[in-house]
């Protein structure tokens, strides 16, 4: 067996074409930066690339030789390099000095606003900060609406909390990071979507599968890093209004100060509200909780010659209240109305430092540092939820190259510390987790494959040791066809109370699980990426499969007890198929279409049979079209996603019957937004649910909310309808970047 391996690798190698690759720096009076997203191409071959977030860029040697290419970036002066057949194999090192040196360059280009790396090995998708400017992206929960990857509900009918889904798993399998550091773990599973403004956010990176044993154990179902704006690249001034029709206002503030050469630090402040009562539907509920959001977040960065270092805190606070429109207080004896609570204060610390050595730049240490605080509180009529969280992690990576960059190494030490004290009414589930790891990962780039293995060993001290072995390929086919591959072990220790807190809006008991388990996931998929030329003009299609199949899993079983909700351990029962083709067009200069479609097959074990997920659409299909005028003065954005037809639970009805419909509609979700920039000031008005699609009766036995058969939780679409929002957005950048 291992002959053919090396014959298979061998036979790759020399059946490749030669690749290039090299670093583009760019050079100011003072010193060097690796530059990101700089553009390269190529005169004769058309090859059109950016450069990673370390300057990297590599591509196929083209058959039409000799050719030349061209390196140009945003206040840097443009360069050119003839590249010949004897180049093959290169490494270049490119420096393009700042436009500041010279009287006057005008360089000018397309950035995508949403794109697919063609450098990293995974599949990673990159949502840009233009992306999130064409909706109302005022939180995290809000930053997916023109994404077809990522779908976001409701929790339930009542709390306002909203969810994430990958693949067809909830949010609690997908690993939410910020900048490598953990995020939305613990208690902020249930409200954190809510934590992080869009405006705060550069950038989001989307990985379907198991992630990079780097990042940790937690990667089951995907990884959703968030690139927060560097305190060197963030606006002099920045500031962003919001209001829409319901009463919701917002307001987000931002400044990036450069302090000296060495030293910058980056402030951000948050605040929204929303005082008024809607109720469109007549059943006596908030449709939207009241109440408010507050956050602030700092960030210090520090760039010497052998060290790079950040450090910040992340704060907020949240409170929404929602429930009968009557009720006040919970105080006993108020209207015996029912309501609903939550209030939640979070602090974060971290710290990131990176070392490097001189002459060898290939060869690096980081360390990340995290430490978080958190209480959340939560009521849902009479049921009480009490959460408090003490978190800290460290994770220590070194890297390195064995002879050449063709073969490179990261080994690397974590180690993670949570204490939880949860109550909820009669139950509790108060544990203190200590997980330390170690990780080594080994990467194989070639001329045109490139193989990454990896593995992890982590202790935890209720269940033992856990290992987590990872491979991940990508094949270059041609120079426009890329083929990935991945499939991993990942595992988490489920939190079932805060995890499924929206289960409170019922009447049912709760049966809490015999005992406390891992949840064990292995997951397998690949994708085919393809660009190409439609009409002389750039498209790309992305077809991608994934398939989960989980060792064990902490099930919420529905079905198998009309007044209870129970909670169980299922092994080696349960699964996801998820499939996605997404199209990418450009039929103009000034316009951008994408369709998607996507088909999810979950099953597992309800009630002692084989059944698909409740609220879980099997069909969507999306559209987005997206136009920006020559001027780039006016931006129109328009999304549409389609929803397919969802299993949902048997519920009991209040003349103790059983619900008849058990299929959700097949219905639209339709938002446009309008925005015209007016020098430092961008100005929009938007919609979301044009069609004014709402669930009829979201909420059952609303009459009675103490009762057994109330149920606020079987919610599979839109409880408001049309929003119409305005706002703007001014800017006052540094005066390097307006040059």
């Amino acid at each position: 067996m291992k002959y053919i391996l090396l014959f298979f690798v061998l036979w790759i190698q020399f059946n490749s074409t030669a690749q290039v690759r090299g670093v583009v720096f760019g050079s100011d009076t003072t010193k060097q930066n690796k530059l990101y997203g700089a553009r390269i191409e190529t005169t004769v071959s058309k090859i059109q690339l950016r450069t990673d977030e370390e300057g990297r860029f590599e591509f196929i040697l083209p058959k039409e030789l000799p050719d030349t290419l061209i390196f140009s970036a945003r206040g840097y002066i443009s360069d050119t390099l003839i590249l010949d057949i004897d180049d093959r194999f290169s490494n270049f090192k490119i420096v393009l000095y700042s436009a500041l040196l010279l009287p006057e360059v005008i360089a000018s280009y397309k950035k995508d606003s949403k794109s697919v790396s063609k450098l990293k090995t995974l599949l990673v998708e990159e949502i840009s900060s233009d992306e999130l400017r064409k909706a109302a992206c005022c939180n995290l929960s809000e930053s997916f609406e023109t994404n077809a990857s990522v779908d976001v509900s409701m929790s339930d009918a009542v709390s306002g909390a909203k969810q994430i889904q990958m693949m067809g798993l909830s949010g609690v399998y997908t690993q939410i990071q910020f900048e490598n550091i953990p995020y939305l773990r613990g208690l902020e599973s249930a409200f954190g979507l809510n934590s992080i403004p869009g405006t705060w956010v550069n950038a989001i990176q989307i990985t379907k599968g198991t992630g990079s044993v780097v990042n940790g154990y937690e990667s089951m179902a995907g990884l959703i890093n968030l690139d927060l704006h560097k305190p060197f690249e963030t606006d002099q001034f920045f500031m962003n209004g919001y209001v829409n029709h319901f009463g919701r206002s917002e307001l987000n503030v931002h400044t990036g100060i450069q302090l000296s050469e060495k030293w910058s630090t980056s402030i951000f402040a948050h605040g929204s509200t929303l005082n008024n009562s809607i109720d469109q539907n007549k059943d006596g509920f908030k449709d939207v909780p009241t109440g408010y959001n507050s956050a602030i977040f700092n960030r210090w960065h520090y760039q010497g010659d052998k060290m790079e270092a950040q450090f910040g805190v992340n704060a907020y606070v949240d409170e929404k209240l929602g429930g009968q429109t009557g009720f006040r207080s919970f105080e006993p004896g108020i209207n015996g109305k029912y309501g609903v609570m939550n209030h939640t204060e979070s602090i974060n610390l971290f710290a990131k430092t990176g070392f490097f050595f001189k002459g060898k730049p290939y060869r690096s240490i980081g360390i990340l540092y995290n430490a978080k605080y958190q209480t959340t509180n939560a009521q849902f009529g009479l049921r009480k939820f009490n959460g408090l969280e003490k978190r800290g992690y460290i994770n220590a990576i070194y890297d390195d190259i064995i002879g050449s960059t063709i073969h490179k190494t990261r080994v690397g030490l974590s180690a993670t510390a949570v204490q939880f004290e949860q109550q909820q009414d009669s139950l509790s589930d108060d544990r203190l987790e200590l997980v330390p790891g170690a990780f080594g990962e080994y990467t194989y780039t070639g001329v045109r494959f490139i193989n990454v293995l990896g593995a992890r060993l982590d202790y935890h001290n209720l269940f033992g040791p856990v290992f987590s072995p990872r491979v991940h390929s990508k094949y270059t086919l041609t120079e426009l066809t890329d083929l990935r591959f991945t499939a991993g072990r990942g595992w988490r220790v489920p939190n079932y109370m805060i995890d499924n807190l929206s289960l409170l809006a019922t009447g049912r008991q709760w049966v809490s699980p015999l005992e406390i388990k891992p949840e064990i996931s292995w997951n397998i998929g690949g994708s085919f990426v393809q660009e190409f030329k439609l009409i002389k003009k750039k498209a790309s299609l992305v077809v991608d499969y994934y398939y989960t199949y989980f060792e064990n899993q902490l099930i919420v079983d529905r079905d198998v007890n009309l007044n209870q909700i129970v909670f169980r351990n299922l092994s080696n029962n349960s699964y996801s198929n998820s499939l996605q083709a997404e199209l990418s067009l450009s039929p103009l200069k000034v316009l951008d279409v994408r369709f998607a479609y996507k088909y999810l097959d979950v099953k597992a074990i309800y009630n002692n049979d084989l059944q698909t997920k409740v609220m879980v659409p099997n069909h969507r299909g999306f559209v987005n079209i997206a136009y920006k005028s020559r001027n780039k003065r006016w931006m129109v954005d328009f999304t549409t996603s389609v929803f397919g037809s969802s299993r949902l639970p048997i519920t009991e009805l209040p003349d103790l019957s059983v619900t008849t419909i058990n299929r959700s509609e097949i219905y639209p979700m339709i938002s446009a937004q309008i925005t015209h920039v007016y020098k430092r000031f961008d100005f929009y008005i938007g919609g979301e649910n044009l069609g004014n699609y709402t669930q009829k009766s979201p909420i059952i036995d609303a009459q009675n909310p103490f009762s057994t058969t109330f149920d606020a939780t079987r919610v599979w679409a839109p409880i408001v309808g049309t929003m119409i929002y305005g706002g703007f957005r001014f800017t006052i950048p540094h005066v390097e970047d307006e040059n």
